[in-house]
């Protein structure tokens, strides 16, 4: 009796721990595919749950940060849903591939050309974002969830370290260290071998001259050597012929 009542106790303890920590896991959440280093770019979804059990999830409001404006946000179609992107003045440029940018998109907007998400389900919204800030840790982004009956939820409050998560947080990507490559770094990796492999080429290329050079250096030598040659047999010929007549006369 006191092991099944126990039992039961623990199985009403579990029940109670997973309706008081159920609502905390449904909210807008934001994760990369992939890594999202310091730096580098990278591909997001924001992960929407509906919590309705008698409407439907027709719109979301995603809030970019202004603390750490992305100078690059593409939203990825998805059928049923019609996307609006909002870019605003920048207090301060960034630059993007050289170039100052004094724009950055500050929110998108999906909203359902249908149903949207049903009761039960949950839509994933990918937006590929960058140039990623190197002197943070995450960017924050404040979202707002609206229902088919006009409820509205606000998913903006800022999770803070050592404190409980709040009712209603902000979805938080956390960033990874930077990485050696994602200022393109691989593709002077390429350079480099290419730049190897024409060291190489030339270096054959000399060596073939060099050699070549050298064959006609004692192509050369072997010809006038050859022509003294000659020329001494000749003389030496002369020489004799000159010295018999003299003995005949004499």
């Amino acid at each position: 009796m006191k092991a099944s009542r126990i039992a039961a106790v623990g199985a009403l303890a579990g029940s109670a721990v997973l309706i008081l920590s159920g609502p905390a896991f449904a909210h807008v959440s934001v994760a990369a595919e992939g890594t999202a280093a310091k730096g580098g770019y990278a591909t997001v979804n924001f992960k929407v749950p509906n919590e309705r059990d008698d409407a439907t999830t027709t719109k979301l409001e995603v809030n970019f940060p202004t603390d750490h404006p992305l100078a690059s946000a593409q939203p990825e179609a998805i059928p049923g849903w019609k996307i609006d992107v909002t870019e605003a003045k920048l207090d301060k440029p960034v630059e993007l591939h050289g170039e100052q940018i004094d724009e950055a998109v500050s929110k998108i907007t999906w909203t359902a050309t249908g149903d949207g998400i049903a009761a039960g389900f949950f839509q994933k919204f990918p937006v590929s974002i960058g140039q990623l800030p190197e002197d943070t840790d995450e960017l924050v982004f404040k979202a707002i969830q609206t229902y088919s009956n006009k409820d509205v939820v606000r998913w903006i409050e800022v999770p803070q370290e050592g404190q409980e998560e709040p009712e209603n947080p902000a979805a938080v990507l956390a960033l990874s260290a930077a990485t050696e490559d994602h200022h393109g770094s691989s593709g002077s990796s390429g350079s480099s071998t290419a730049s190897d492999e024409s060291a190489d080429a030339a270096d054959a290329e000399a060596a073939s001259n060099e050699t070549a050079a050298s064959a006609d250096t004692s192509d050369t030598t072997a010809r006038v050597l050859g022509i003294v040659g000659i020329v001494f047999g000749v003389a030496g010929v002369a020489y004799g012929v000159l010295a018999g007549r003299r003995r005949t006369n004499a």
